[in-house]
Protein backbone atom coordinates (compact mmCIF):
# COMPACT_ATOMS: atom_id res chain seq x y z
CA UNK A 1 0.00 0.00 0.00
CA UNK A 2 1.33 3.61 -0.95
CA UNK A 3 1.04 6.34 1.97
CA UNK A 4 0.50 9.44 0.88
CA UNK A 5 3.55 11.89 2.03
CA UNK A 6 2.16 15.71 0.19
CA UNK A 7 -0.13 17.12 -1.92
CA UNK A 8 -0.49 20.45 -3.46
CA UNK A 9 -3.63 22.06 -5.46
CA UNK A 10 -2.71 22.94 -8.98
CA UNK A 11 -4.53 24.80 -10.93
CA UNK A 12 -7.53 23.30 -13.55
CA UNK A 13 -8.65 20.75 -10.65
CA UNK A 14 -5.76 18.96 -10.33
CA UNK A 15 -3.93 17.55 -7.21
CA UNK A 16 -0.24 16.61 -7.37
CA UNK A 17 0.42 13.73 -4.98
CA UNK A 18 3.46 12.49 -3.41
CA UNK A 19 3.53 8.89 -2.42
CA UNK A 20 6.37 8.00 0.12
CA UNK A 21 8.01 5.86 -2.24
CA UNK A 22 8.61 8.97 -3.83
CA UNK A 23 6.70 8.64 -6.89
CA UNK A 24 4.73 11.87 -8.16
CA UNK A 25 1.34 11.30 -9.33
CA UNK A 26 -1.66 13.78 -10.66
CA UNK A 27 -5.29 13.02 -9.87
CA UNK A 28 -7.39 15.32 -12.11
CA UNK A 29 -10.57 15.79 -10.29
CA UNK A 30 -12.78 17.85 -12.99
CA UNK A 31 -14.63 14.74 -13.99
CA UNK A 32 -16.01 14.54 -9.96
CA UNK A 33 -16.88 18.45 -10.03
CA UNK A 34 -20.84 17.78 -10.85
CA UNK A 35 -21.07 14.74 -8.16
CA UNK A 36 -22.54 14.79 -5.18
CA UNK A 37 -20.21 16.30 -2.03
CA UNK A 38 -17.57 16.67 -4.96
CA UNK A 39 -19.75 19.56 -6.35
CA UNK A 40 -17.86 21.76 -3.69
CA UNK A 41 -14.23 21.69 -5.32
CA UNK A 42 -15.96 23.77 -7.44
CA UNK A 43 -15.14 26.58 -4.87
CA UNK A 44 -11.53 27.14 -5.60
CA UNK A 45 -10.79 28.48 -2.13
CA UNK A 46 -12.13 25.06 -1.06
CA UNK A 47 -10.51 23.08 -3.36
CA UNK A 48 -7.22 24.57 -2.67
CA UNK A 49 -7.86 24.09 1.09
CA UNK A 50 -6.74 19.92 0.79
CA UNK A 51 -4.20 18.30 2.97
CA UNK A 52 -3.41 14.75 4.60
CA UNK A 53 -5.63 13.77 6.87
CA UNK A 54 -5.40 9.86 8.78
CA UNK A 55 -3.31 9.33 5.40
CA UNK A 56 -6.19 10.14 3.23
CA UNK A 57 -6.35 13.38 0.65
CA UNK A 58 -8.54 15.78 2.68
CA UNK A 59 -10.89 19.08 2.12
CA UNK A 60 -11.96 19.46 6.25
CA UNK A 61 -14.06 17.06 7.41
CA UNK A 62 -16.36 17.09 4.37
CA UNK A 63 -14.85 15.15 1.64
CA UNK A 64 -11.74 12.88 1.25
CA UNK A 65 -10.21 10.08 -1.33
CA UNK A 66 -8.03 7.06 0.28
CA UNK A 67 -4.10 6.81 -0.88
CA UNK A 68 -5.07 3.65 -3.23
CA UNK A 69 -7.99 5.09 -4.57
CA UNK A 70 -6.04 8.09 -6.23
CA UNK A 71 -2.95 5.98 -6.90
CA UNK A 72 -5.19 3.28 -9.52
CA UNK A 73 -6.61 6.53 -10.88
CA UNK A 74 -3.97 9.20 -11.23
CA UNK A 75 -0.91 9.49 -13.64
CA UNK A 76 2.47 10.07 -13.46
CA UNK A 77 3.63 13.51 -13.15
CA UNK A 78 6.31 14.52 -15.53
CA UNK A 79 8.44 17.14 -13.85
CA UNK A 80 9.72 18.08 -17.37
CA UNK A 81 6.92 18.94 -19.26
Amino acid sequence: MNRIKEVKALDNYEILVTFDNGEKRIKDMKPYLNKGVFRKLKNKDFFKSVKIAYGTVSWGDELDLCADSIYKSSYIYNENK
